[in-house]
């Protein structure tokens, strides 16, 4: 897949004149249609997007050429969660194009054309590609298939209204004419698109909730996909770096006479903050960095610990945070009511794609290329033009198909540093980062610190506070989203919890660890919240001698009904209530997130060494319409994998301001010999689609926790889970 670099086009041209333009060179119908977010002019667009028509700023884009073949520009990256061929289904649903006959393009940078429905600008992440696009997807396709079938219609003379679409062809009922939409492409593209499409009725759908199988699949399997780290334009250099060990150290000095001497090495580069070797391939370059002998300036972090973090933490969690949510009288239900309290904790954790960071930079004193896989194409293009003062039209990016990001490649200090490294070489340069260098120079999920207290009546929740205390990830990343003290991120899954509970406080408390750097991790305030909130709920409903499924039920039934059907499928297909053998144990869990209803039982079993055996998982999704079956299934499996990996092992440490992880070795991953069954039931819904890479990672370990819960007794409040705790060894 690659990135189709449309003409240029007159900034002043009619919404008409575009879509005569036609799709390319050699003509036919070009399509777009309009975000809620798109403005006037396009101060970011780049030689590689189309201009913006009038009033208009298309995001997204239908090309059909003559032979009929259509092209669909997807404004998402895809990393795995399957955007391509899910995108591409529902365009072609509502045009009633052959779907053999589709392809996919990556877009090119431009937040004003290809920016995300929710964001406004070009981002893939929060789980949200289908369901942020799901409607002006399905417009822009409907909107093609109308144009289509009038130039059929115009063509033959005939009320449109007699004619039909399928197969990428329009049929003219009564005399059985066919006119294949490579033969009309170049009629539909003089006409005006209809302002109001005519959707399809969703009992009409003949692609969406079919388990279609992935466009990107057979490239993956054969070979042919081209990652970010594959790219190799000609007389392309490779180079590796070292970044200071301690958050925000400096190069002091550098020792690179045995570097030097090393076949293959072509360059020391010594920045302020890094050093890096270039050599003629990655070996050369590897061999020549770990050659060098460099002196850091630690800076002021280096007596940075994760013992410091946790008692700061602590310590500021005492202090009320800002409300996110208030209902009914909390205060007085706690006063009255005998309350429960308890914490929960959740550490540091790194990304580690299998694909490491990496980035080929191509600098010209006229302009510059970049090949990247990464989330924000447009972002990565700004941040290019503030380093090198290039132009945005002159910086090209080519969005590869990305090794996994899962929140990683929403930064790009991988890309600016790439940048910074070029700047001193002569010609391209590939820039890979090692493992040990990913894993320790990293975004981390933030450190939290959750305080839920809550009383009981009658056998439900009465009163409830919810304080989280941690990291805002958007006051950095994006300050919109960061408002009066709430970062909206990080009380998500908390402030739309599905319990029917009268009274209800919710805080966040905003405090940054020492030197840090935090970004956004596969779910993050989600994966806090929903492990704090459904461990608590597992204690309460032992307080109050509920089983733990009933107790939920009760609270779900009025309030969040979608959920409470799938909490019942999930416990019906898991066995709930059949007996276990000692120290086997099953655990629940419930969300609402990334807009859609979830519920999760894991079966564990705990031996007297505090060893955990996870058995199986059982999920029942309710996500609304399916629009490809089997990617949801497969993205709930891989994010539950993900889960259980954080929950069983996943931590990073900091010692004297180093990350103290580097590898694989030392930051487990789930093994094939320690994967449980997975068993996921998807429920028919009507209902718009909602997001599902990010909600089985969320889902997998409070599951786990209440199952280990229910198999010792013991109630784990803290990731990743203790063995020396679950041995009798050590104390909660």
């Amino acid at each position: 897949m690659t990135v189709h670099i449309t003409p240029k086009l007159p900034k002043a041209l009619s919404r008409r004149t575009v879509l005569q333009t036609g799709a390319a060179a050699g003509g036919g119908l070009l399509l777009g249609f309009q975000s809620p977010f798109a403005a006037a002019s396009i101060p970011n667009a780049t030689d590689g997007a189309p201009a913006p028509v009038g009033p208009f700023a298309p995001d997204a884009f239908i090309r059909i050429d003559r032979a009929g073949h259509v092209t669909f520009i997807m404004p998402q990256a895809e990393m795995g969660q399957g955007v391509y061929t899910a995108h591409a289904m529902i365009i072609a649903e509502e045009l009633d194009a052959a779907f053999e006959t589709v392809s996919v393009e990556a877009s090119p940078p431009s937040d004003a054309l290809y920016g995300n429905p929710v964001f406004g600008i070009q981002a893939t992440g929060n789980s949200n590609s289908v369901r942020a696009f799901w409607t002006k997807l399905r417009q822009a396709g409907a909107s093609a298939r109308a144009m289509l079938v009038q130039a059929a219609a115009a063509q033959w003379k005939v009320d449109p209204a007699g004619c039909t679409a399928s197969n990428s062809e329009v049929l003219h009922t009564a005399s059985g004419r066919k006119l294949a939409y490579g033969a009309l492409a170049d009629a539909a593209a003089k006409l005006t698109p209809p302002a109001k499409p005519v959707l399809k009725n969703p009992k009409d759908f003949k692609l969406i909730g079919k388990p279609l199988k992935r466009l990107d699949t057979p490239d993956k399997v054969n070979g042919k996909a081209l990652y970010g780290i594959d790219m190799l334009p000609a007389g392309v250099k490779f180079a590796t770096l070292a970044a200071s060990p301690v958050f925000g150290g400096k190069v002091a000095h550098v020792d690179d006479s045995a570097a030097k001497t090393i076949p293959g090495v072509r360059q020391i580069v010594v920045l302020d903050d890094l050093v890096a070797v270039v050599g003629d391939h990655m070996w050369a370059a590897k061999t020549g960095l770990s050659a060098l002998a460099i002196t850091w300036d630690e800076g002021a972090n280096a007596h940075v610990d994760s013992a410091q973090v946790w008692k700061d933490i602590k310590a500021a969690s005492e202090h009320e945070g800002a409300i996110a949510k208030a209902v009914g009288d909390a205060k007085k239900a706690l006063q009255e009511g005998d309350p429960f309290e308890a914490h929960y904790e959740l550490p540091f954790l790194s990304h580690a794609p299998m694909e490491p960071i990496n980035c080929t930079v191509s600098l010209r004193a006229d302009g510059c290329d970049i090949w990247v896989g990464t989330q924000v194409a447009a972002r990565t293009q700004a941040a290019v033009a503030k380093l090198t003062g290039l132009p945005l039209a002159k910086i090209t990016v080519h969005n590869q198909l990305l090794g996994g990001g899962f929140g990683r490649r929403l930064d790009v200090d991988g890309i600016e540093k790439s940048v910074r490294i070029a700047q001193k070489v002569d010609g391209p340069i590939k820039v890979v980062w090692t493992r040990e260098e990913d894993i320790q120079h990293d975004f981390y999920r933030p450190v939290y610190y959750d305080r839920i207290t809550a009383t009981l009546k009658d056998g439900r929740i009465d009163g409830w506070k919810h304080r989280i205390t941690g990291s805002s990830v958007m006051a950095r990343w994006f300050p919109l989203g960061f408002s009066h003290g709430i970062d909206g991120d990080g009380v998500d899954s908390a402030v739309d919890e599905p319990y029917e509970i009268p009274n209800m406080r919710v805080e966040f408390l905003r405090h940054e660890p020492p030197a840090v750097p935090t970004g956004f991790w596969r779910g993050v305030g989600p994966n806090n919240n929903v492990f704090a909130i459904e461990s608590f709920i597992d204690e309460l409903a032992k307080k109050a001698g509920k089983d733990p499924v009933d107790f939920r039920l009760a609270m779900l039934a009025k309030k969040t009904p979608r959920l409470a059907s799938a909490l019942k499928l999930a416990a019906r297909k898991a066995g709930w209530g059949n007996p276990l053998s000692p120290r086997r144990g099953r655990g629940v869990a419930v969300q609402v997130s990334f807009a859609s209803f979830i519920a999760t039982i894991a079966e564990v079993e705990v031996d007297h060494d505090g060893n955990i055996r996870v058995h199986r998982i059982t999920s029942a999704v309710d996500t609304g319409i399916a629009v490809n079956p089997d990617s949801i299934v497969a993205q709930l499996q891989g994010g539950l994998i993900f889960g259980t990996t954080a929950a069983l092992y996943g931590e990073i440490i900091i010692d004297k301001g180093r990350v103290q992880q580097s590898n694989f070795n030392n930051y487990r991953m789930l093994r094939i010999d320690e994967a449980p069954e997975i068993n996921v039931h998807l429920i028919k819904s009507g209902e718009a689609p909602g997001g599902i890479g990010e909600t089985g990672t969320t889902a997998a370990p409070p599951a786990l926790r209440n199952a280990i819960f229910a198999a010792t007794g013991i109630p784990l409040r803290r990731l990743p889970f203790d063995r020396e705790v679950l041995a009798g060894r050590k104390r909660v």
